[in-house]
């Protein structure tokens, strides 16, 4: 703790027992102003490991004069869910140490933390190109919004980027997306800004240290410190068979239907779902608050209405009563997901049922249970899930896996001895994705107004993800996006750049920018409608294939409440709440 202020010490002594691993291991580093890469377990503080010494500069020193009025830290979070829980609870540690300042008698700067994400309206986003914060929380789409507008200036002072849940970007093209989005910030920051990287699960960790740090004008790797605190957290996974026999599921089961007045005989086929169900809401019921997570929307939506239907017909809680246990997905408008969490975080609501939405580094308090339904199919992802419950340092986390079938069965088993031994898959970053390098040339491009090849080349190469690429495959994506096609069949596209080969440099053409910012990242349209109650507040989304099979009148779940259709105009489908109806799944 010697490397911080006072005023930092004297607040840290007061509210924790103790550093963590991560913490003794990673302070230095970070100190010392090294890009560092820290992998430790959920709950080991990685967040604050990342901040402390960021919020200490900001508010014990003062930035130098052309660094004034700019941004000098950014938090980069996949989850917009995420980036909301961080903002959140950045706020004690800030309040925290300037009473420690005011105690000791010492003066601190307050610094400014603001967030966009896609959620940020349009009048707040002016606002923070007007007077830019000190620390910004946003995601890796905003961040490339922001440098392919005139927010850019904003980051002209950039000291620091944290990239939180790292391993949940690095092998996948939205991570190659980020990783192109960096470098494109080092273009125009006035210094070499830090980075640092957080996961719990990560493997090996060389590979993500090369993902993080990139590489230098020289080609060669950006030194990257590799902080190793990944001690094993204690787990208590049970994977849990529902049926006698799983073998037998799936066949034709005859039984005697009785009636008023007649009896008949019917047939079903056998089903998984009638054990699982009364098993889930008896754990539900044994503890304090229980995330159950599975791997659909619509699976997750099914799963909260039928324990809850299931816990009124055994009386445990009345017809006209809230929600037992209530959906959690990324359908669901912002302020339904953080009226939701909270309702868990207080106690006010038993469970939630969630998809990937609560996967990631989210403090869900005081949870002591997390259910599976179905293998969670992957070590990581297996860890990241358990690793929700018990989420407080030195806590073991439990879970509980239902397979839904045979092979199943076989998965889970296999992933939860993986998880037991610490066997966490190897992460594999994607090499030279040429549809993200054709977005992020043509972003670039349309804001520097020109470029030179060889300097576009230059910056792409740095990115981990690009230091192979070929002259033969970078001039190949160049020709398309000149209108240069290999082909008749791409001729109804329209070039984006202009490409002046005698001068060997690169012009965005008319709508290149536009085209940029309302077709940029790599996170599929999914051709959505957005459903508003009649003032306006939003309540989140449904499948565009569900909305023409609906009509006005009809009710829906979504996060386990029930919604009347009052009106549906194009994108969007106005609703009134229509409490203790049934309704169809989204």
């Amino acid at each position: 703790m010697e490397l911080f202020s006072p005023a930092v010490r004297a607040w840290f002594a007061t509210s924790f027992e103790a550093p963590t691993a991560a913490q003794v291991q990673g302070w230095p580093h970070i100190a010392r102003g090294e890009s560092t890469l820290i992998c430790a377990p959920t709950g080991s503080g990685k967040t604050l490991t990342a901040f402390l010494a960021a919020l200490d500069t900001l508010m014990t020193s003062e930035p130098s004069q052309e660094r004034s009025h700019r941004t000098r830290v950014l938090y980069v979070s996949p989850l917009r869910a995420l980036a909301f829980d961080v903002e959140k609870n950045l706020r004690s540690p800030l309040r925290g140490i300037e009473l420690a300042a005011d105690r000791t008698g010492l003066s601190v700067v307050e610094p400014v933390v603001a967030m966009r994400t896609g959620d940020t309206p349009s009048n707040e986003r002016q606002r923070l190109i007007r007077r830019p914060p000190d620390l910004l929380i946003t995601t890796p789409e905003s961040l490339y919004l922001m440098l392919t507008s005139s927010a850019r200036e904003t980051l002209v002072g950039v000291e620091t980027v944290i990239i939180d849940e790292i391993h949940a970007l690095a092998p996948t093209k939205r991570g190659a997306h980020l990783s192109l989005t960096l470098e494109r910030l080092e273009e125009i920051t006035d210094r070499p800004f830090q980075r640092i990287g957080l996961s719990a699960t990560q493997r090996p960790l060389e590979v993500v240290a090369r993902y993080l740090g990139g590489f230098d004008a020289d080609g060669k790797l950006r030194p990257v410190s590799i902080v190793d605190a990944g001690i094993l957290k204690q787990l208590d996974v049970d994977v849990v068979i529902p049926v006698e026999d799983m073998s037998r599921l799936g066949e034709v089961v005859t039984e005697l239907q009785s009636g008023p007045a007649t009896a008949a005989l019917t047939e079903r086929r056998s089903s998984v779902w009638p054990s699982i169900y009364p098993r889930i809401l008896q754990q539900v019921l044994e503890h304090r608050s229980t995330i159950i997570f599975c791997n659909a929307r619509r699976q997750a939506e099914r799963i909260a209405a039928k324990l809850n239907e299931l816990a009124v017909e055994q009386g445990v809680i009345a017809e006209e009563e809230p929600e037992l246990v209530k959906a959690h997905h990324g359908s669901l408008a912002r302020e339904q997901r953080v009226v939701i969490e909270d309702q868990l975080k207080q106690g006010t609501l038993r469970a939630l049922v969630a998809t990937s939405s609560l996967e990631l580094g989210i403090d869900m308090g005081a949870v002591d249970l997390v259910i599976q339904v179905e293998s969670p199919g992957a070590v990581s992802r297996g860890l990241q899930r358990i690793g929700r419950a018990g989420h407080q340092v030195g806590e073991p986390s439990r879970g509980t896996i239902y397979p839904k079938h045979r092979g199943d069965l076989l998965e889970a088993a296999v992933v939860t001895r993986k998880m037991l031994d610490g066997e966490i898959e190897h992460t594999r970053y994607p090499r030279n994705p040429l549809d993200v390098l054709a977005q992020q040339i043509v972003a670039h491009v349309a804001i520097t107004e020109e470029a030179s090849i060889d300097d576009v080349a230059a910056m792409v190469r740095r990115s981990a993800n690009f230091a192979e690429l070929s002259d033969e495959l970078l001039h190949n994506t160049l020709d398309l996006l000149a209108g240069r096609y290999p082909s008749e069949e791409f001729s109804e596209l329209r070039p984006r750049i202009v490409w002046d080969r005698v001068n060997g440099t690169l012009r965005a053409r008319a709508g290149s920018r536009r085209l940029a910012v309302t077709s940029g990242g790599t996170i599929p349209d999914r051709g959505l409608f957005g459903v508003f109650l009649p003032d306006g507040a939003r309540v989140g989304e449904l499948d565009e294939e569900m909305v023409y099979e609906s009509r006005v009148g009809e009710t829906f779940l979504l996060g386990a409440s029930t919604w009347r259709i009052e009106d549906i105009s194009f994108e969007r489908v106005t609703v009134t709440p229509a409490p203790g109806q049934p309704g169809k799944m989204p």
